[in-house]
């Protein structure tokens, strides 16, 4: 079952009391110092572990009186304290989960090798791959054009991650390997989900193809 308290620990490894350590992606990603996530049922939220013990307090406190949220585009009720608390960029987006029946994706390609990836594709290196698995593309004359992978791994469920190279978009590209890696990594046993920002046009285009539905909303304050 989707929930914000999965769509949370998707994202970020907790310690025992319940403070961020680390994110779940692949490399040396810093976490955010504060993640409040809303859905239409509870509010779930975690502060990084290096933030004081007096303003994760304060942080806690104000959390508490959250309440869930129907409008999942609604500011959380204390933002402006938030950010002015941690004095950092905030950030926000829905997080998406994957209707049980998805379109065929057509023709694709289960990618483990750097090499499809280096023509269109950039930032990518062969020891994050195993990590990111399953990793599907649609390839053209032997060269990756689009791929989603996991940006972020649990033992319960993955997040997605999409590029589409610039040549080739708009073209329905995305949703294909979207599609296709939803539907391995149920098979593996976990959930897939797809999470964005607001005001990333073509994630959410891509989410709008698919029908994915959205439970919760995620508010975070960075450094």
């Amino acid at each position: 079952m989707t929930t914000p308290d999965l769509h949370l620990r998707t994202l970020f490894v907790l310690d025992d009391s319940g403070r961020i350590t680390a994110t779940r992606e692949p490399g040396s990603a810093s976490p955010p110092l504060f993640c409040l996530v809303r859905g239409a049922t509870e509010c779930v939220w975690a502060i990084r572990a290096d933030v004081s013990d007096d303003i994760a307090a304060e942080l806690d406190a104000l959390a508490a009186d959250e309440l869930p949220i129907a409008d999942l585009r609604e500011p959380p009720a204390h933002a402006e304290r938030y950010a002015s608390l941690l004095g950092g960029r905030v950030s926000s987006g829905p997080a998406l989960s994957f209707p049980d029946t998805l379109p065929d994706p057509g023709n694709v390609a289960f990618i483990d090798d750097l090499r499809p990836l280096k023509r269109h594709l950039r930032g990518w290196v062969a020891e994050e791959i195993p990590g990111r698995s399953p990793v599907i593309a649609v390839v053209e004359d032997g060269h990756a054009v689009s791929v989603c992978c996991c940006a972020r791994l649990s033992a319960v469920a993955a997040e997605a991650g999409l590029e589409t190279a610039e040549a080739f978009r708009g073209r329905g590209l995305g949703p294909r390997v979207a599609s296709a890696w939803a539907l391995l990594v149920r098979a593996s046993g976990r959930i897939p989900l797809y999470s964005t920002s607001w005001d990333n046009r073509a994630s959410l285009a891509v989410a709008r193809k698919l029908r994915l539905l959205a439970y919760a909303s995620s508010w975070r304050v960075h450094e």
